[in-house]
């Protein structure tokens, strides 16, 4: 099997459960100024600890919980808003219930930023995530400091060959997006189960991880799915000019090192100011499978 064959594969597993501005503010410990509270609202916000901000955004259908090591490493000395997308992982729908969910959370991103006067935040974000950051970072660079993007490409179907084009995976991300969208119950929980297994190595992660998804509305997830595939960023990364720390995984079980090397490296190559990094022994979820690895760069990206 070719090289761009097995990304494809590993690709279409991951993409498989991957998936106006206005957010909901729950402070925690901290009390930064609330913005105000809305009936839909794309996303809620739990503030915890003390000091310079940091965004964790968290990917599609993944629970803000996958941050939870993190915020135990954080919060002593930094102001953590901990985000949960409307939608994912059981939390209710909100404005995410029809239409985009990419580009519209974005813009509650920014609004919350403004809302709560966030100073240039610190923002990581894992896959979808991590494209919103991109997509934060481009279309409103006052609001990010710096950036840390989690295994997450500025378009997905790259992977799929390197002429793709929007319009040409538009059927394809279309019939994922339907399918995932109508699967019943038992269909939605048997395909996360099993995709989910290829997502995330260890073994406890794998369990919480796959829990978040089965719990996530598969309408949004699926027109998530549609918007993450068919966002097209290739174009625009040399114009984001934040400091940007990329962290893709490998592992054997994946691909050849030498072709997610490449992959990766070739991807972010016009954000000449990136540092790309791969962590080994890992699947997609890195701060579930090398949290030692993950906690290691979190605390060099942030000094």
């Amino acid at each position: 099997m070719n090289v761009r064959r097995i990304l494809a594969r590993a690709a279409f597993a991951c993409a498989a459960t991957f998936v106006t501005a206005a957010a909901v503010f729950h402070p925690a410990q901290a009390a930064p100024v609330a913005v105000p509270s809305v009936a839909a609202p794309r996303f809620t916000v739990e503030v915890v600890g003390q000091g310079p901000d940091v965004i964790l955004i968290p990917g599609l259908a993944s629970s803000a919980a996958v941050w939870d090591d993190t915020v135990k490493q954080l919060q002593g000395r930094y102001r953590l808003h901990v985000i949960q997308v409307a939608g994912f992982a059981g939390a209710p729908a909100g404005a995410n219930a029809e239409g985009p969910v990419i580009q519209p959370t974005v813009d509650a991103l920014d609004g919350y930023i403004k809302s709560a006067r966030l100073k240039s935040p610190a923002v990581i974000g894992h896959s979808m995530g991590g494209l919103m950051g991109l997509m934060l970072a481009r279309q409103h660079p006052e609001d990010v400091g710096r950036l840390m993007v989690v295994d997450s490409l500025p378009f997905y179907a790259m992977v799929f060959s390197p002429a793709a084009t929007v319009e040409t995976v538009k059927p394809q991300a279309a019939a994922m997006r339907d399918r995932t969208v109508s699967a019943t119950p038992e269909a939605w929980s048997a395909m996360e189960t099993a995709m989910m297994a290829r997502l995330v190595k260890s073994p406890e992660g794998l369990k919480s991880a796959t829990a978040a998804t089965i719990a996530s509305d598969p309408s949004v997830v699926g027109r998530a799915l549609y918007d993450d595939l068919t966002t097209d960023l290739r174009g625009e990364l040399a114009s984001i000019k934040t400091p940007t720390t990329m962290l893709y995984p490998w592992d054997p079980a994946i691909a050849p090192q030498a072709a997610f090397d490449q992959l990766y490296t070739g991807a972010y190559a016009p954000m000449t100011q990136a540092k790309v990094k791969r962590i080994d022994g890992s699947y997609h979820f890195i701060m579930l499978d090398q949290p030692a690895a993950f906690a290691f760069e979190v605390e060099s990206f942030l000094k």
